[in-house]
């Protein structure tokens, strides 16, 4: 599969920043330049500890914007463990560190007359905000929503999360205000061929960024190791010679 450079330049340099001295400015600008395609990955139930993570850092205002009330720890991880992967999607993003920038759960409903719905909810920390990514993972969502048979998408929102509710507008989905909440729902078209060959496509090249970023990161950490070593030696060396 052929793969965007910037994006083998940005997978490579995870875990860099491990090294001492700190690279250099236009170094560091290749490294965080964002690819034409971001790569998302399918989160399971082995992603618990990640998705909490996340979640616990979000702010009371962005957990309120999340959830529709400012949720406590408690309640957050309470979410995280209820959390059904069998049944919904959950999908993230992670940067050059490994950590989860940004996750969206889609929520599928359980009761067979209902089973044509999903329900979508995204979240993205501070410091990844205005790159896309809650569009991105709205986009790929709806793409898996199609090849399971999706023909509605729901978003309830606080009215005042403006940013989702843009986001939804620009899809083409219908929105309702309701006082302080307000519903957005999307038809979508039956999942063609292309649909399900995007969706397998979009699925490996997460999964191979997700494996080169993680070794770079080991290799990063292996030679940060060595250069402590090496800096030990040194020492050693000049005490001796002193």
């Amino acid at each position: 599969m052929k793969v965007p450079i910037d994006w083998l330049k940005s997978s490579w340099h995870a875990g860099k920043h491990i090294l001492r001295p700190v690279a250099s400015p236009s170094i560091l600008f290749i490294a965080s330049c964002r690819p034409a395609m971001v790569p998302i990955r399918t989160l399971g139930a082995r992603h618990r500890q990640s998705v909490s993570r996340h979640l616990l850092k979000l702010d009371k205002a962005d957990r309120y914007l999340r959830f529709g009330y400012a949720a406590s720890d408690e309640q957050v991880q309470r979410y995280v463990q209820q959390l059904d992967f069998d049944r919904d999607q959950v999908f993230g993003i992670y940067n050059r560190r490994l950590e989860l920038i940004a996750m969206a759960h889609l929520a599928y409903a359980p009761p067979p007359e209902h089973r044509s719905c999903a329900e979508f909810g995204v979240s993205v920390l501070k410091q990844a905000r205005g790159k896309g990514l809650g569009r991105r993972l709205f986009d790929h969502a709806i793409v898996h929503a199609r090849t399971r048979g999706v023909r509605m998408m729901f978003i309830h929102a606080l009215s005042e999360n403006t940013a989702m509710l843009k986001i939804a507008r620009k899809a083409g989905a219908e929105v309702t205000r309701d006082g302080s909440e307000s519903e957005a729902y999307l038809q979508l078209p039956p999942a063609g061929f292309d649909t399900h060959m995007g969706r397998m496509v979009n699925r490996q090249f997460a999964e191979v960024d997700y494996q080169l970023k993680k070794q770079a990161r080991q290799f990063w950490s292996f030679l940060a190791g060595l250069q402590e070593v090496r800096k030990g030696v040194r020492e050693g060396r000049h005490k001796a010679g002193a």
